[in-house]
């Protein structure tokens, strides 16, 4: 391979999109709606955590880049990186406020040979830089790869067609405190039946049944007397929970927001419609690790999924990584909402219409954002116990690309 000038003329716009290869068709903007779940700390209400539930709209613009991007090599020669920006924001559906924004960069990255890192073809290696407001910057690899069939939909042995994860279940885990890794809890699993099987007190904030405000009395002591859930304490005050959400019951969308896509898929599925397209599957670490049967807890059978990767991981500003604490003798991290790990899904689907002919473009994704920090639960007639937890942030979104 000829050694990359730094005075190169960018190439024509045909040319970058031909190197961008799989993720080609993502230049565009897009729109449309989704959910978003997140358990965070809640020090304002003395409570053990606040459920955040919004469903929402989205924008999401990608530009190519128009020019390759070179990284000089030692061990081998320079490789060309071909990428795009994106800057995506989410709204609270039906409401101007924000509730995320996010400028980054998606790449290619060809095979290497030092270090050793490939896909056979036609996969691609592929990599997602972000940046977030909170104070978060992630890079996040995996894999870009063709597919044919219906994506998302559960089919054979696979929980979600064409993802390399097995669930992006909302429940609460086990983290264990003095050493890396968690496990994630199976696809099906729900809080109220994997509560007996975790050191923690159950969340009613996940039970949709339980109202939000005070909890009555119960096994639980004080600080726990409140089931903090959106709408609670909301200025100005917001509706209640729907019963559903296009037809998906309100608990499975708590369980699992991913169920969303899956209902916009088989609509159009019922429509007659058929699919092809691109899956990228991307996480900061490898291997990830998975309970296999729903409500099982941490001693159930698992699996481990190996993502392709070429780095990856996520920096945090001090203030969400916390500090150490000395609790009951022993120093224990005490994180305010320390981003620990990120995995997701992205769908680009080709749909066309056997019966009308009619043909489209379709974003899905799922992303599982885990946050890490400790409670400090009471049972009557027990010490306060600490329990680290890793805490799920789920992102889902069905967008299709627009021309205004």
């Amino acid at each position: 391979m000829a050694r990359i000038s730094s005075t190169r003329i960018a190439p024509d716009s045909g040319t970058v999109l031909k190197q961008l290869g799989l993720l080609g068709e993502l230049v565009g903007n897009w729109k449309g709606h989704g959910f978003n779940l997140i358990a965070r700390p809640d020090f304002h209400d003395n409570t053990d955590l606040y459920l955040q539930l919004n469903q929402t709209r989205e924008t999401l613009k990608f530009e190519a880049i128009g020019s390759p991007i070179p990284n000089r090599g030692f061990g081998q020669d320079d490789i060309e990186l071909f990428g795009l920006t994106y800057l995506q924001q989410i709204a609270d559906a039906g409401k101007d406020g924000a509730l995320h924004i996010e400028p980054g960069i998606w790449i290619t990255q060809p095979n290497t040979s030092f270090p050793p890192e490939s896909v056979p073809e036609p996969q691609q290696l592929v990599a997602r830089m972000g940046t977030i407001p909170h104070g978060n910057s992630i890079l996040v690899e995996g894999v870009a790869a063709p597919f044919v069939g219906s994506p998302v939909l559960k089919s054979g042995g696979s929980q979600y067609s064409f993802s390399l994860f097995p669930s992006f279940n909302s429940t609460p885990f086990g983290v264990q405190p003095t050493a890396p890794g968690a496990v994630f809890n199976a696809a099906g699993s729900s809080e109220k039946l994997t509560a007996p099987t975790v050191p923690a007190t159950p969340f009613p904030q996940y039970d949709t049944t339980i109202p939000i405000g005070p909890i009555p009395p119960g096994p639980l002591n004080p600080p726990f007397t409140l089931n903090t859930r959106t709408p609670f304490d909301t200025n100005p005050p917001e509706p209640p929970l729907p019963a559903n959400i296009n037809g998906v019951p309100i608990q499975d969308v708590v369980n699992d927001p991913i169920t969303l896509l899956q209902k916009d898929v088989q609509d159009l599925v019922n429509q007659g419609y058929t699919f092809e397209g691109v899956s990228l599957n991307i996480s900061t670490e490898t291997p990830l690790t998975f309970l296999t049967n729903p409500n099982s807890g941490p001693g159930g059978p698992k699996t481990t999924v190996n993502v392709p990767q070429f780095g990856g991981g996520i920096e945090n500003i001090q203030f969400l990584a916390g500090e150490s604490q000395n609790i009951g003798g022993t120093q224990k991290p005490v994180e305010n909402a320390d981003t620990a790990i990120v995995y997701a899904t992205f769908w680009i689907e080709k749909a066309h219409n056997k019966n009308t002919g009619h043909s489209f473009i379709q974003l899905q994704y799922a992303q599982m954002v885990v946050l890490n920090f400790p409670i400090l639960h009471l049972l009557k007639g027990t010490p306060p116990t600490y329990v680290n937890l890793g805490w799920p942030h789920i992102t889902v979104a069905t967008l299709k690309k627009s021309f205004s």
